[in-house]
């Protein structure tokens, strides 16, 4: 790889970053903000070390990650998962929410989308990088700023608006039914839906999502 192909995998990566770090700074910031001032920092701190170590942990089997079919379907439905659980945890009182009030809660629900998205995110910058190890610890240094400066913007942001809560879900769904899209598994498949209809399923999905969570939450406040 000469000069100028490095740079240009090194722009790649930066812009790589700057997308999916951005969901793992959503995902701290939604699963954070129920905690009290004094734990919030700690929840960041904690979730973005997660983060980068789970990276550097996937970078060493990254390349072959990229081959294995339908890997990346478990982690879309695990995120889509976490999302839903996320969105449930707004102004619920359940054991969930409960959970989700503790450091050590909010820390378990970080560090299993961190799990998620840091596979999405090394996969990608894996591919970019084609194995250049360099590159890789790169990418992965990169993210830190990323998570953790964004983190906290989105934590206030939420305060001030908490409706933005739907928005983060959304995205986090979004990016569920896109990896999975991108699954080798389905490859021999995809000639069976058309461009048009492959650029809608994931704002259907993320529609679906964010109607369920609505019916749920109706029928719970009913309940109560």
């Amino acid at each position: 790889m000469n000069m100028m192909e490095s740079v240009l995998v090194f722009l790649e990566i930066v812009m790589i970053n700057l997308l999916l770090s951005g969901d793992n700074a959503i995902v701290i910031a939604m699963a954070g903000r129920r905690l009290p001032p004094e734990q919030r920092r700690s929840a960041v701190w904690w979730g973005a070390a997660a983060a980068i170590v789970l990276r550097c942990v996937l970078t060493l089997g990254a390349i072959a990650l990229l081959n294995i079919p339908f890997l990346r379907t478990v982690g879309a439905v695990l995120l889509l998962a976490i999302a839903y659980q996320l969105l449930m945890d707004h102004k619920e009182k359940s054991a969930h929410t409960q959970a989700a009030n503790t450091l050590a809660g909010a820390v378990w629900t970080i560090v299993l989308a961190d799990f998620v998205m840091s596979l999405d995110n090394v996969l990608a910058v894996a591919a970019v990088a084609k194995g250049d190890t360099a590159l890789l610890i790169i990418g992965i240094i990169m993210s830190i700023p990323i998570i953790i400066w964004g983190t906290n913007f989105i934590m206030r942001l939420l305060d001030k608006l908490p409706g933005l809560l739907y928005l983060g879900g959304g995205l986090l769904g979004y990016t569920a039914v896109e990896m999975a899209l991108g699954d080798p598994g389905w490859q021999p498949y995809r000639h069976l839906i058309s461009a048009d209809a492959e650029r809608l399923i994931p704002l259907m999905a993320v529609s679906a999502l964010l109607l369920v969570v609505l019916i749920v939450r109706k029928r719970n406040r009913q309940a109560g």
